[in-house]
């Protein structure tokens, strides 16, 4: 009997085990879906903002192209600025011209390159950035002359031939992500003639080290030229850098000498070849294929016209077109390797599309990894992925998530308050009690209405705003920890907001009309800027409200506005940041 009920007390003890292991697990395994919905998002919340902002880029493009047409004395005023924007041929400059009278004094202690360059010059360099030492501006002038000079002998696709000995590596968008570089050569290998690399743009932007990134693919293609191979991306064009921190990393990297490096690099992204062609069969390219896409076209167009990817020269040239009878595009002339492409890419007869991206961490520690393909010689893909790991990634889930969402919420909520009057009013039609609260679905509504952003809002209600225990938003809660700084308090909200909402493309307006680089605007140059801009983004703003806050902010009255500085006084408080400071003070 006693061994009965020992064993029967076994028994149910061993069941009461199981089941609460069973109640552990199915608790963890929800936690942990929710925490990854969570995260998946806040990644949306990113995506959503970065295509927004793309689309934003597009438009500003289209601006230039409505201003060339509408002010009608810039033509004569500042033919340089024509010429960038649309890319008419400037005369090219020799090396003198190029470096100059740039000397490295000897109390400078990076790497020093020797010309021609060498395997050793690229371990010099590489292990240079691996110290954060910065290349000086003599040696960075250098690799981007020579590398101009060999980009401009290629034709707009690369042809690769793959073979038994060495298998070709495809790498996709960087973004100034040194570190990614790093680990690709790490785990995959230096480049080198038995170790063939395509990078296919996307070089800089966003991340810190966009330069050194240049500066290592550059120094690797002329010591590697039949090995490692680039393509042009979006970003190499001189008006994404303004917008997204390329152009600001040069200047802030290379004080005396910056200026000179960006219209260099300029004319040598418009040499970068459009893309590369893998035995016939694969095209690794950036971008999208569409079904108007033309590879004739493509080969035959004059690449380093296009010094802006969003902005095509115009008029079109005649040089463009290969068949002349009819003034429409032919089959071009070449070889049957251009045809045969060129009719699979028409058919889209495509076994397989593969999006190669290889920033980890792309927008927020943790958020993503990266990737690389490697292509063997019967050109059978392999995948391979890895993510960058510093402190942040070695914390738990919830801890990365929590990090990942709070930045995300962030950003939204500046995109919120940029908006905040247009908003407002949606929120008050919906209200018809004057209650200032809606049910989640009105609210949603106007939030989509109003941003345009597609994202889940009800999801994310709680997150944004305060929530009564009926389920209804107060909808002015969602502005109350953040504020835009007014320069000048006079002003409406309204401009405060529409000013701050396109500080971007009227800081890349100024810096490409600023062809002097001054710094400086005058009175009559804002207000013809303005009037333009106004007109062409349909913006319902008093005019006189904007001349009246210029003239606040010519300081010192001589007609003049220091306009980067105008602009900078535009920006989001976080009540957050304040409360954080003040914790920190008190401690």
């Amino acid at each position: 009997m006693g061994c009965n009920i020992s064993s029967s007390t076994k028994t149910k003890r061993s069941e009461n085990v199981l089941r609460a292991a069973l109640i552990i697990q199915n608790w963890y395994r929800g936690y942990r879906a929710r925490l990854k919905t969570r995260q998946r998002y806040a990644l949306t919340i990113f995506q959503s903002i970065e295509y927004a902002d793309e689309q934003g880029q597009l438009q500003l493009s289209n601006f230039f192209t409505f201003m060339l047409e509408n002010y009608s004395h810039i033509h004569e005023r500042d033919p340089e600025f024509v010429n960038r924007l649309f890319g008419y041929a400037l005369q090219d400059k020799g090396r003198q011209e190029c470096v100059g009278l740039v000397d490295v004094p000897d109390s400078y202690t990076g790497p020093r390159l020797q010309f021609p360059l060498t395997f050793t010059d690229l371990r010099l360099l590489i292990e240079a950035f691996k110290r954060q030492q910065i290349l000086h501006a003599r040696y960075v002038l250098e690799v981007l002359f020579e590398t101009k000079k060999n980009l401009k002998q290629m034709p707009n696709f690369t042809h690769v031939k793959s073979s038994p000995a060495k298998d070709i590596t495809i790498c996709g968008d960087l973004h100034g992500k040194l570190d990614d570089l790093f680990l690709i050569f790490y785990k995959n290998g230096l480049p080198s003639e038995s170790n063939s690399y395509i990078f296919n743009g996307d070089f800089v932007d966003r991340g810190k080290n966009s330069i050194e990134i240049l500066m290592i693919l550059f120094v690797s293609f002329l010591v590697y030229p039949n090995s490692l191979h680039l393509n042009r991306g979006n970003h190499e064009d001189f008006l994404m850098n303004m917008r997204y921190g390329f152009t600001k990393e040069i200047l802030h990297k290379y004080k005396l000498h910056g200026k000179k490096i960006l219209q260099l690099l300029e004319e040598l992204f418009a040499w970068l070849p459009i893309g590369t062609i893998v035995d016939n069969e694969v095209l690794v390219i950036h971008g999208g294929i569409s079904e108007s896409t033309d590879l004739n076209l493509l080969y035959s167009i004059k690449r380093n016209k296009m010094k802006s990817v969003l902005m095509p020269p115009t008029p079109v040239d005649d040089n463009y077109v290969t068949d002349g009878k009819k003034n429409k595009i032919g089959m071009a002339r070449g070889t049957k390797v251009t045809t045969s492409f060129s009719e699979q890419l028409a058919k889209h007869e495509w076994e397989q599309v593969i999006t190669v991206f290889s920033a980890s961490n792309y927008y927020e520690e943790g958020s993503n990894r990266g990737a690389y393909v490697k292509l063997d010689f019967g050109l059978v893909p392999r995948f391979f992925q890895y993510q960058v790991t510093k402190a942040t990634c070695l914390r738990p889930l919830y801890q990365r998530v929590h990090t990942i969402e709070t930045s995300a919420i962030r950003i939204l909520k500046e995109r919120m308050i940029s908006r905040k009057s247009d908003l407002i009013n949606a929120f008050q039609l919906q209200d018809c009690n004057k209650s200032g609260k809606l049910s989640v679905s009105q609210w949603a509504s106007s939030m989509e209405n109003v941003l345009g952003l597609n994202l889940p809002w009800r999801f994310l209600s709680s997150h944004l705003g305060t929530i009564d225990k009926d389920g209804n938003i107060d909808y002015m809660s969602c502005f109350d920890d953040m504020h835009i700084q007014k320069p000048v308090q006079e002003v409406q909200s309204a401009l405060i907001e529409t000013l701050y909402r396109y500080r971007p493309d009227l800081q890349i307006i100024f810096n490409v009309i600023d062809s002097d680089h001054s710094g400086l605007i005058s009175m009559e140059e804002f207000q013809s800027m303005w009037n333009l801009f106004n007109s062409h983004y349909n913006i319902c703003i008093d005019n006189s409200q904007v001349d009246e806050l210029a003239r606040r902010m010519d300081l010192n009255k001589d007609g003049s506005i220091d306009f980067n500085e105008f602009l900078k006084a535009f920006y989001v408080v976080h009540k957050l940041d304040h409360l954080n400071k003040s914790d920190t003070k008190n401690m």
